[in-house]
């Protein structure tokens, strides 16, 4: 009845005959995690069948990639895609699926910008006192990132040579050790995606410094960017959406994706998740696959012109 009264809608022939699944590359409990949870019962009730969540974390998202890629192309599982799997991995290392043959666009979830974040033991207010501070202890202040390869590491590297400094790598095995060490002290400081970090800003627990982004996050106006402390270069916005596997019919990618756009106007989804952090953004398949296609080109030239690897 749901989908009946969705404008324009129609349902492709005997789909959906099962539940959905949407693979999620990162761990239960995370901030991806929470808002594919966040969207999956309203779509599950739009599309007819439960919406389920699978995490499989590993290998920057390649272990899920990998897995959709090689799916049933009935739409009955998806993928959330972000920029680490369909931008940053194909640039940095040999893979096993194609960012681009291998996936069906669905549609845009949303954006978050790259926040640098400090422990609030570091004695520095905003990134001019931080750099000062870095330059005054060279290769001393270490940072977390999830692993080489992924967008913390990325946005690290690109602030390390913007600002000329020296800073210690901490490597982890996702996002989630890397961010419980930096709140403990462990490690000083690290880019993760505000959609991540905000819950841990708004309590104070970390020290918000800048966002490596063209524009301030909407849900917290006063932070001002890097680009606006008088640091360029340092932008890696982080963006979310569905993909399924290649050779799923047209007329299912656009089942989904009418469902997805109706889920993403509900003013109570969009107020939970902009509450995470995430700035929300539907899209047609169309849109979403011509994005990802122009991240993968900026990706890959800004990351050979900045000499970063994944080793």
């Amino acid at each position: 009845m749901a989908a009946a009264a969705l404008p324009g809608w129609s349902r492709a022939q005997g789909f959906p005959s099962k539940p959905v699944t949407i693979v999620v590359p990162t761990a239960a409990g995370g901030g991806n995690d929470a808002m594919v949870r966040t969207i999956a019962q309203k779509l599950g009730q739009l599309l007819g069948q439960p919406v389920v969540v699978d995490n499989r974390p590993g290998a920057n998202g390649a272990i899920a990639a990998e897995a959709v890629a090689r799916a049933q192309a009935d739409g009955h599982t998806l993928m959330l895609g972000y920029i680490a799997t369909h931008a940053l991995n194909p640039a940095l290392q040999k893979l096993r699926y194609d960012p681009v043959k291998s996936f069906e666009a669905i549609g845009l979830i949303g954006y978050s910008p790259t926040v640098l974040v400090t422990n609030p033991s570091v004695a520095a207010k905003n990134a001019g006192e931080l750099v000062q501070l870095l330059k005054s202890q060279p290769g001393k202040i270490a940072y977390a990132s999830a692993g080489n390869g992924t967008a913390p590491h990325v946005a690290a590297e690109l602030f390390k040579m913007a600002t000329r400094t020296d800073i210690l790598h901490v490597r982890y095995k996702g996002s989630a050790p890397a961010l419980t060490d930096t709140l403990g002290g462990t490690t000083q400081m690290m880019f993760p995606s505000f959609f991540t970090a905000y819950p841990y800003i708004k309590s104070g627990r970390l020290k918000a410094i800048g966002i490596a982004g063209p524009k301030r996050a909407s849900q917290m106006k006063e932070l001002p960017t890097l680009k606006e402390q008088g640091i360029a270069n340092v932008d890696i916005s982080q963006w979310y959406g569905l993909f399924a596997p290649a050779k799923t019919p047209r007329p299912i990618i656009e089942q989904i994706s009418k469902a997805l756009n109706a889920v993403l106007n509900d003013p109570a989804i969009i107020a939970k998740l902009e509450d995470q952090g995430l700035d929300v953004e539907a899209s047609t398949p169309a849109q979403f696959g011509d994005y990802v296609a122009s991240e993968i080109k900026r990706w890959q030239q800004l990351i050979q012109q900045a000499g970063i690897t994944a080793d």
